[in-house]
């Protein structure tokens, strides 16, 4: 057996509606099914409490319009600031791995936020991705997204990271939110490679799911070399969650636990309160800390039901070949890109919120460094549901940024706030941890505190 840490917030005070499919109660029924199974009671498995994350945890991975204050709720902070204690958790080797059961989700927020889509306002895994950078020294992560529904968020965070693997598998866009993740979705010019997607057809099973596993995902971590590997851990892939249209079960997601082997697992999506969460949560746990789980089984189970096509066999085959042929040619295409014959590439995108009904407008420019992963300048324009138009400039300097790169961001900083850019120009410089917004209508720059809220 392994030591596995599990951490619980149910978020009872946060909802978008008293009947919205994410509730508390997603989390209530698996933690009364754990302590009824006696999951809860083994020496193996030790319960950690929630805490809030900082303001610079949360600025770390995001440009919050018009600040974090205004934007985040505490519900959020602290469900991200679980993720951070697991981290803490497992790398001061209190245990083997960690499974953070958390609500409000994130995978669907973008660096900039102006609301909340997807039912995400801030990503949980890239606050910890940061946080164990800056904390740990961590420098080279694999994100595994097994959530159904594509993990654009966390795509668009990491886009332009070749040091972060993202891998993400979910139901075929064409079919489902946020219609996107497909196979031609690699990654940003200097990153090109390390962004995967894994697009399934509708009712694929379990068998469809572990041979993309042990085919494409398994030699990619293998060749990629991760230093951690973090299970976005959606579980509405399962036969009957009332959102998606797949036919995973909960056999099938302790048993994928059990080959991907996260280091740490952050609760994601998965709408099946009764009927899939509870069976699902325990067979990760269970696989986490090498407790067999041969007997679980949902109720309703029929193995007959679980069959996969010949036709979606010759398209997984086929996806997966190519993805890994993708994957194993990136710093081919990364060296070609290098040696473009300009200094900055852009790229322009509309970002719809769906729960807010916000439209955004962003334009990105990166530049082509030929040395390291670039500095980025991000504009962003959306309307809020206040009436308030928000026009933002954003300097996003990464932490492996060489010294030119950061010279010049900073410089364009200041450019921007002489200029009086925008309603805010931000500063997200992670070499030195430094985060600032310039007001322009008032000429106030503020620094972003380290500090707990109380």
């Amino acid at each position: 057996m392994k030591t596995t840490g599990v951490i619980f917030f149910p978020a009872f005070d946060w909802a978008i509606s008293p009947t919205h499919p994410e509730r508390e109660e997603r989390l209530l029924y698996t933690r009364d099914q754990l302590f009824e199974e006696g999951i809860m009671d083994m020496p193996c498995v030790t319960e950690y409490h929630p805490r809030l994350a900082t303001e610079k945890d949360v600025s770390r991975a995001h440009f919050c319009i018009p600040d974090i204050e205004s934007r985040v709720t505490t519900a959020h902070m602290v469900s991200a600031g679980c993720a951070l204690v697991m981290a803490d958790a497992f790398m001061n080797r209190e245990v083997d791995n960690a499974f953070a059961i958390i609500r409000p989700p994130g995978h669907h927020a973008m660096t900039v936020v102006h609301g909340n889509r997807g039912f995400c306002d801030i990503n949980n895994e890239a606050v910890m991705v940061e946080y164990l950078r800056r904390t740990y020294g961590v420098k080279r992560l694999a994100v595994v997204d097994t959530d159904v529904h594509h993990g654009d968020g966390s795509q668009e965070i990491f886009w332009h990271d070749p040091d972060v693997l993202f891998i993400s598998f979910h139901q075929d866009g064409r079919t489902l939110y946020p219609g996107s993740g497909f196979i031609d979705e690699l990654g940003g010019p200097l990153a090109y490679g390390t962004t995967i997607n894994i697009p399934m057809a509708p009712r694929t099973t379990d068998e469809g799911i572990h041979y993309i596993m042990d085919n494409l995902v398994l030699p990619m971590l293998d060749e990629f070399k991760p230093e951690i590997i973090i299970n976005s851990a959606g579980q509405d892939n399962h036969y009957s969650d009332p959102l998606a249209n797949m036919s995973f079960t909960a056999q099938g997601y302790a048993i994928l636990n059990q080959k991907l082997k996260p280091d740490i697992a952050v609760l994601e999506g998965g709408y099946s309160i009764e009927t899939a969460l509870p069976y699902v949560n325990m067979g990760i746990i269970m696989a986490m800390a090498g407790i067999d789980f041969s007997n679980l089984r949902e109720p309703d189970y029929d193995p007959s039901r679980f069959k996969e096509s010949i036709k979606n066999w010759t398209y997984i085959k086929s996806l997966v070949d190519h993805q890994l042929s993708v994957f194993r040619g990136r710093e081919a295409v990364v060296e070609k890109n290098r040696k473009q014959d300009r200094e900055f590439y852009g790229s322009s995108r509309s970002i719809f919120y769906d729960t807010e009904y916000l439209q955004e407008e962003q334009r990105l420019n990166l530049r082509l460094c030929p040395t390291c992963c670039g500095y980025r300048h991000i504009s962003s324009g959306c309307a809020h549901r206040s009436g308030r138009n928000y026009s933002v400039e954003c300097i996003a300097i990464p932490a492996a940024c060489c010294p030119d790169c950061l010279s010049r961001g900073l410089t364009e900083y200041d450019s921007l706030k002489k200029k009086k850019s925008g309603d805010h120009v931000y500063l997200q410089d992670r070499i030195n941890d430094d985060y600032r917004t310039f007001v322009t209508k008032t000429g106030e720059e503020t620094v972003v505190s380290g500090k707990s809220e109380e």
